[in-house]
């Protein structure tokens, strides 16, 4: 899809996720205007973040333009968290489906091993949080030295604060560099990292 086509986002989340993976982009995108909702595959209602933020999901959109996967409770391998939801394979299959549908599908911190799972970082260059690069070898990404990784369909964020750059990169690529310039400023947020471009 192309980016300015963009207008409507799920950023997932699920018990265990954590906080500032989901919320942090969430703001980006809705400060810029596009139709941002937290939604849940596992239905509507209460989702209990990792820290203890209780969530109430909206409503999905019929077909997101844009998916965004938060990790959370990796390192532990906690239940629930981002492992829990690996090993069951929901969001994975959400997160395929929607980008067999022409979303674009982004993963922050070990939300990425999500997108693995959903076989859509397969020998693409990916980056996730510091704790869980190994674990994103061993499923068949190839690890880039960045705090973004964009190819264009699939993007990745390095660990937590990391989302505030991937989401920063798309509202780029789709609102412009004077919507994304002026979210930053209302944000008072400074960029920082590097970001892979390979698209």
């Amino acid at each position: 899809m192309d980016r300015e086509r963009i207008q409507t986002v799920s950023v997932l989340v699920y018990d265990g996720f954590d906080e500032l993976d989901a919320v942090a982009p969430f703001e980006v995108f809705a400060n810029a205007g596009l139709d941002a909702r937290i939604v849940s595959p596992h239905g509507d209602g209460v989702v209990a973040a990792s820290h203890g933020l209780r969530v109430e999901t909206d409503a999905d959109h019929d077909r997101p333009d844009l998916v965004l996967a938060p990790g959370g409770g990796w390192n532990d391998r906690d239940n629930p968290g981002a492992w829990a939801e690996y090993e069951n394979r929901t969001i994975p299959q959400y997160l395929a489906d929607a980008h067999e549908s022409g979303a674009t599908v982004a993963g922050v911190c070990t939300g990425g091993m999500l997108l693995a799972q959903a076989g859509l970082l397969d020998d693409r260059p990916a980056t996730t949080h510091h704790t869980a690069t190994a674990d994103l070898e061993q499923a068949g990404a190839r690890l880039a030295d960045a705090r973004v990784v964009d190819c264009g369909d699939v993007l990745t964020a390095a660990g937590v604060t990391a989302g505030l750059d991937l989401a920063f990169q798309l509202v780029e690529t789709i609102r412009g560099r004077d919507v994304a310039s002026d979210v930053k400023r209302e944000m008072e947020y400074e960029p920082r990292g590097k970001i892979l471009v390979a698209r």
